[in-house]
């Protein structure tokens, strides 16, 4: 490295460090910049000018705003304020114009580089009494969530056709790959909730390239397709699916390896319209799969020998699949991720990647926690360690300074066993009774004004 880079690697780092020290707002980045995650951090921060509003101090108020339970730009800009004057700094406005324009200026590439480099820095790190047999077991699945109803995101994200116009809201469908070990989002993929190519085997396949050699992937029925088996044997990967309500299981057939277990040959079905004629010959003509009932379910697999992997063992993998339910769960109620508020498409797709940072961050902690208190992170609590961090960071203490309290702390809260635990899905509380919105409330507004409201009337 030449003398004029290292000066200028030298003024990056001090430009950090000097807003990290200068508030404890940044705490939230302070997590981003330790060893492992400083060369990447520093790498992939935009050229910009020292403003009130710095992508240091944006990223990690956008961070703290999505955690929050208030998560308006005005709470996070109240706060910003509040913490400079606790920490002696010039006062500031408290308009929101700023923060909403710094938002808008970070790059959606540097949140989501950073988002997968976390996730897979805890994936790598993760002690191997934490892996399933040695290997990296990675969690998919999709779900759907919403956002304002703006002609930007009906455009990109058009509502169900089910609504009338004017009454429902946009809807993306995304697909997630998660780290069976510590909870980690590695990498997402987002689209249209509905349309050609927007379901979930379509987007799992802009994530394959994150699967490596010696990886199980472990899905539910949906994936169990025979091209994305192929696919990811011929990369190295294993599978671990529920068997498809569509495909008939026959154990008559096949090589028999005991009770309801057995190898079976798959041929090669009709090249789907997506995929390419070249893509098509690659593929084998036919697939060798295991086939094991086990609790009144089907499992499908590619790992094909009982001695090293015996039906138990696959059945108790397979159980832990909820994992993935309970991590979407965690994502879209405790940190609200179900409901985007941005009013592009480009901004919702940025706020998905700080609530997916946000979470790792979350999960980093709760990773250092376990591993100091030798416990598994899937028996901690994800909510509480993100009460506790909050309160932590508005009290002006530090997870670098302090963390040897803070890890204790997080590790005293854990999760109940409470197997085969049936709910009802139901509510008790009924909701007040006004009618549904059935029509575009710009309507609604001019039929209020000449007619007044409907109690009003009567």
């Amino acid at each position: 490295m030449d003398r004029n880079a290292r000066n200028v690697l030298h003024q990056r780092r001090s430009s950090i460090g000097r807003w990290a020290r200068a508030t404890q707002a940044v705490e939230f980045f302070n997590v981003l910049t330790s060893p492992e995650l400083l060369a990447t951090t520093e790498a992939l921060l935009p050229e910009h000018r020292e403003r009130l509003y710095p992508p240091t101090i944006a990223l990690s108020m956008f961070m703290r705003q999505v955690l929050e339970a208030d998560g308006s730009c005005q709470k996070a800009v109240n706060g910003w304020a509040a913490q400079r004057a606790a920490d002696g700094l010039t006062p500031c406005s408290v308009r929101t114009g700023g923060f909403c324009r710094a938002r808008q200026r970070l790059p959606l590439a540097m949140v989501s580089a950073l988002t997968r480099e976390t996730g897979r820095l805890l994936s790598d790190k993760a002690p191997a009494q934490w892996l399933w047999r040695g290997r990296s077991v990675k969690l998919v699945d999709g779900t759907g969530i919403s956002m304002p109803d703006t002609p930007q995101n009906q455009a990109l994200y058009p509502q169900p056709n089910t609504q009338a116009p004017g009454v429902g809201f946009p809807l993306a469908r995304l697909v997630m790959v998660i780290c069976l070990a510590t909870g980690a989002a590695l990498d997402v993929a987002i689209g249209p909730h509905s349309g050609k190519g927007s379901g979930e085997l379509g987007l799992v396949r802009r994530l394959l390239a994150g699967f490596c050699p010696g990886d199980v992937m472990l899905d539910d029925a949906l994936y169990c397709n025979y091209f994305l088996i192929a696919t990811l044997m011929g990369a190295g990967v294993d599978v671990l699916f529920e068997q498809n309500g569509s495909r008939i299981t026959d154990f008559r057939r096949g090589q028999s390896l005991g009770t309801r277990d057995h190898l079976v040959r798959w041929p090669k079905p009709a090249r789907p319209e997506w995929m390419t004629p070249e893509q098509y010959a690659c593929l084998p003509d036919e697939l060798t799969v295991r086939e094991v009932k086990v609790a009144h379910q089907v499992l499908v697999t590619t790992l094909l020998d009982q001695r090293k992997v015996s039906k138990d063992d696959l059945s108790a993998l397979y159980a832990r699949r909820w994992n993935v339910e309970l991590d979407l769960r965690n994502l879209k109620t405790t940190t609200g991720m179900d409901v985007l508020n941005c009013q592009t498409p480009q901004m919702n797709e940025k706020q998905l990647w700080v609530h997916l940072l946000a979470y790792n961050v979350i999960r980093l902690l709760m990773a250092q926690a376990a591993c100091n208190a030798g416990v598994d992170p899937r028996d901690l609590s994800f909510k509480h360690t993100v009460q506790l961090w909050t309160e932590w960071v508005s009290r002006g203490l530090s997870a670098t300074k302090d963390g040897g309290r803070l890890f204790t702390l997080i590790a005293q809260c854990k999760v109940g066993n409470r197997p085969a635990r049936i709910e009802p899905r139901m509510r008790k509380r009924r909701p007040k009774p006004y009618p549904w919105l059935k029509v575009p409330r710009a309507q609604a507004r001019r039929k209020i004004k000449i007619h007044g409201h409907a109690w009003e009337t009567k």
